[in-house]
């Protein structure tokens, strides 16, 4: 995993468009989640057919969004995929220069946001069987702040940054095969400009 790439940046529309297709999001989010699994492991947790999974799985490695991992049973028929980088990072001034990229840029922030916001709901309408300790750590805090644009770029550049830092301890941890009490947990953090 060394010679990874931390986050992979998208500035073409065509892998943004191959990223963007919903089914196509999730099975990402999943192999980002799992670091490694087959497309009939995947067709399960989405609950569709593994033909399916396959072709939108293909289609991600045709954009090297994804690739082949190393087989993790004895059954040499099926491929196994991992995500070819850390992450993705998707930035508009890639995508501004045109109105059709500009257009494509939006319409996949959109869903990557409802996903996101999916994910939220779901563990807000599943809150009361994680428990009580889950329950004090989960967090939720808006705020209002009176920024330049050169501030909120640095505020978002110290939040990834300690957001990044508990991502190497829990990869570390569970390198060392410390996994009791560990869950996968979403951190999803907005800045953006507004005027009431």
């Amino acid at each position: 995993m060394a010679d990874r790439e931390r986050d992979r940046r998208i500035k073409d529309v065509g892998t943004l468009k191959a990223l963007a297709h919903p089914l196509r999001a999730q099975l990402y989010r999943l192999l980002v989640i799992n670091r490694a699994a087959t497309a009939s492991q995947l067709a399960e947790q989405v609950d569709e057919a593994v033909s399916l999974v396959s072709y939108h799985v293909r289609k991600l490695a045709e954009h090297g969004l994804i690739e082949e991992a190393e087989p993790r049973s004895g059954d040499g028929r099926e491929r196994w995929w991992q995500p070819a980088s850390d992450g993705v990072s998707i930035r508009d001034e890639d995508f501004r220069d045109a109105p059709e990229k500009a257009a494509a840029h939006t319409a996949a922030s959109r869903l990557f946001f409802e996903q996101r916001a999916d994910m939220y709901r779901r563990f807000l309408d599943e809150r009361t069987h994680w428990g009580e300790e889950w329950n004090d750590a989960a967090g939720s805090a808006e705020s209002v702040l009176r920024l330049t644009a050169g501030e909120l770029a640095e505020l978002n550049q110290e939040l990834l940054a300690l957001v990044r830092r508990y991502e190497e301890q829990g990869r570390a941890a569970d390198a060392a095969g410390d996994t009791e009490g560990r869950e996968n947990v979403a951190v999803h953090t907005y800045g953006f400009p507004f005027r009431t």
